[in-house]
């Protein structure tokens, strides 16, 4: 008789993020890799990962601009020329005639304001991320449109204790 090892299976929620972590590993920026991978009825709709718009020279070839000019992180994205990771998700979804509505977006890092306005707009209905991000007005904003949104570990447990499941 063969003996098999038991591997625990991930629920929902670590399978979707643990795909965010490797779409991430795409990404060009020199500053953050992050990568977000929108879902609905436990199917992924659409990925994306931050760096330079498409058939652009990458960061990691031309140089960063925010470090150049030494902007903090959370503010001036407009000194940037890569698109964000939740942005190439949205384009991606647009781009195939995906309709993202009432989809959650799982991605590596809390969305920014910029991000937070486009997710509202798409019809997001849900945020898991793992690390957090400097700004107040995207949680706000998260808050007042009635989104549900939720730090996960790294083990894909919820940063206030328990599993998740949208």
């Amino acid at each position: 008789m063969v003996e098999r090892k038991s591997k625990r299976r991930p629920g929902w929620d670590e399978y979707f993020m643990g795909i965010a972590r490797v779409v991430a590993t795409r990404s060009t920026c020199l500053r953050r890799q992050v990568g977000a991978v929108i879902v609905k009825d436990k199917r992924i709709l659409s990925t994306g990962y931050n760096g330079a718009p498409a058939g652009l020279a990458h960061c990691e070839e031309v140089g960063c601009l925010r470090e150049k000019m030494k902007v903090p992180s959370g503010s001036s994205h407009e000194f940037c020329r890569g698109i964000h990771a939740e942005q190439n998700a949205i384009i991606q979804a647009a781009l195939h005639g995906v309709s993202i509505s009432g989809g959650v977006v799982y991605t590596t890092h809390e969305p920014c304001v910029l991000c937070t306005k486009m997710l509202i707009n798409a019809g997001i209905e849900g945020i898991y991320y793992l690390e957090p991000y400097p700004d107040t007005l995207a949680r706000e904003m998260i808050k007042e449109a009635g989104i549900f949104s939720k730090q996960m570990e790294m083990d894909g447990s919820s940063a206030t204790g328990g599993s998740l499941g949208f």
